[in-house]
C-alpha cells in the first residue's frame, strides 16, 4: 500500500529547497523522436571516476523533452550564463505566445550526440543515457558524458529564493546600510545591440557628469533578447525597438530611425544622391541577420517588388560594414555610426533609401504597473532628455 503524502512536510520541503542557489540549465535533446527541451535547477554531478564522467538531471514526467530523451538516448545540459534568463523563461513555458518554438529564442549548434547546444552557454556537458528512473513526480536521467563544451569566462545564471541571480564575485560592502545603498543603485539595462554602442557610452558619461550614482549593468542582445531580459525582470529598463512589443511593457519614444543604404566608397551606385529598392535588385546584399533588423530590411525591398540578393549574412553590425567596405555587397541599416570608416579602415558611404517606408521607432521600455526605482527613473529621465537635444526639440 502506497503511503499517503504528508502535505505539510512537502511544503517546507518545497520552501526550504526554495532556498538552495541551483544553476539554470537548459535540457536538450534530438534523434529519432524529435526535438525538445525544458528548462532545469535538478542537475548533478555523479562521479567523474566511472569509465566516462556521469552525472543526473531531473525532468517532470509531463515534459514533451522527458520521454523523448528516453526515446532518443541522448541529452544535453547547457549550463545558461547569467545573462540568459530569457532562454531559461522561454524553456520554462513562459511567452509561449511570443516563442511558440522555444529553440527561436537563441542560436543552436549540435553536439555529437545530435543533442542542441546553445551557441554560447558558460559549459555544456553532451550526454547518453546509461540509466533512468521516475521517482514520484520526475524522471532521473543518468547520463555518462561523451563530450563537453566550455566556454571559460563568464558567471552562471544561478536560482535562488524563487529568482534569479548570478555568482559573479563582488567586493564585501563593509555594512548593511553600504551594501542596502549599492542596491539600490545599481541598475540593469537591456539594450539592443546595433545602436548601443552608438548611445550608452554617451549616456554613461553624462551620468557622470550629473553626478548620477548609478552603477550601470549592461546586458547587450537582439530584438527578442532585450524582450525576454525585460519580461523577466532581469533588467529593469531597456533600449529597443517598438516592433511587435507585447503589451506586458510600456514605451516611451526616444527617436526615430530611417533606413539608409550602405555602400563601399567605390561601388557603382556611390555616385547617386538617393536609391531606389530597384536599383539595389541587381546587386548583391549583405543582411544583418539579427531580428528585427533581418526582417524589417528584406520586407522593405519586397514591398517595392525587389527580391533580395543575399550574398552574406552576419549577426554583426561591423561585420556587415567590413564586408561593405570590401565591395562584398551593399546593405541596408538604420543605426549609423559617425565613422565612415569600416573596422579594418575600409571608406564607407550612406546614400537615403528612397522607398515608402516607415522609420524605425527607438523605444525605452519597462515592465508596465511594476514601480520603477529612483535608479530606472533617473536613467529614463536621462535618456529622454537625451533623445530630445539630439532631435533638436
Amino acid at each position: 500500500m502506497t503511503e499517503p503524502l504528508d502535505m505539510d512536510l512537502r511544503q517546507r520541503f518545497l520552501s526550504g529547497m526554495s532556498y538552495a542557489a541551483c544553476t539554470v540549465n537548459i535540457i536538450t535533446t534530438d534523434g529519432p523522436a524529435g526535438r525538445a527541451g525544458v528548462t532545469v535547477s535538478a542537475m548533478s554531478s555523479v562521479s567523474a571516476d566511472t569509465p566516462r564522467p556521469t552525472l543526473l538531471v531531473c525532468v517532470h514526467h509531463k515534459a514533451q523533452a522527458a520521454q523523448r530523451i528516453i526515446d532518443n538516448g541522448v541529452f544535453c545540459v547547457n549550463v545558461l550564463k547569467d545573462d540568459q534568463s530569457y532562454i531559461s523563461d522561454i524553456f520554462a513555458g513562459r511567452h509561449t505566445d511570443k516563442f511558440p518554438d522555444k529553440f527561436s529564442c537563441a542560436n543552436w549548434t549540435d553536439m555529437p550526440t545530435g543533442a542542441p547546444r546553445v551557441v554560447d552557454p558558460l559549459v555544456a556537458f553532451d550526454c547518453k543515457v546509461i540509466s533512468s528512473k521516475r521517482v514520484g513526480t520526475h524522471y532521473v536521467f543518468f547520463g555518462e558524458v561523451e563530450d563537453l563544451f566550455v566556454r571559460g569566462k563568464g558567471s552562471p545564471l544561478i536560482y535562488a529564493n524563487r529568482a534569479y541571480g548570478s555568482a559573479t564575485q563582488f567586493e564585501a560592502p563593509g555594512s548593511i546600510k553600504i551594501g542596502q545603498n549599492m542596491a539600490e543603485r545599481c541598475l540593469s539595462v537591456a539594450c539592443f545591440h546595433t545602436f548601443g554602442p552608438y548611445v550608452l557610452p554617451e549616456l554613461i558619461n553624462r551620468m557622470a557628469d550629473r553626478k548620477m550614482d548609478i552603477s550601470i549593468n549592461l546586458v547587450e542582445g537582439d530584438q527578442r533578447q532585450v524582450q525576454a531580459n525585460l519580461l523577466s525582470g532581469t533588467s529593469e529598463i531597456g533600449l529597443l525597438f517598438d516592433i511587435d512589443l507585447p503589451d506586458e511593457l510600456e514605451t516611451t519614444e526616444l527617436t526615430q530611425l530611417h533606413p539608409y543604404v550602405l555602400l563601399a566608397e567605390g561601388h557603382p551606385l556611390a555616385q547617386k544622391t538617393a536609391i531606389t529598392p530597384a536599383e539595389l535588385a541587381d546587386h548583391p546584399m549583405i543582411q544583418l541577420n539579427a531580428p528585427p533588423s533581418r526582417d524589417y530590411f528584406t520586407q522593405i525591398l519586397n514591398d517595392a517588388g525587389v527580391t533580395p540578393n543575399i550574398a552574406f549574412r552576419s549577426s554583426s553590425l561591423e561585420m556587415v560594414r567590413g564586408m561593405v567596405g570590401h565591395g562584398l555587397g551593399y546593405t541596408i541599416l538604420a543605426t549609423k555610426p559617425a565613422s565612415a570608416i569600416s573596422y579594418d579602415g575600409k571608406a564607407l558611404v550612406s546614400r537615403p533609401l528612397n522607398a515608402d517606408t516607415q522609420p524605425s521607432r527607438v523605444v525605452v521600455a519597462t515592465r508596465r504597473g511594476v514601480e520603477l526605482s529612483k535608479a530606472a527613473q533617473d536613467f529614463k529621465s536621462l535618456c529622454c532628455d537625451f533623445f530630445n537635444l539630439s532631435n533638436g526639440n
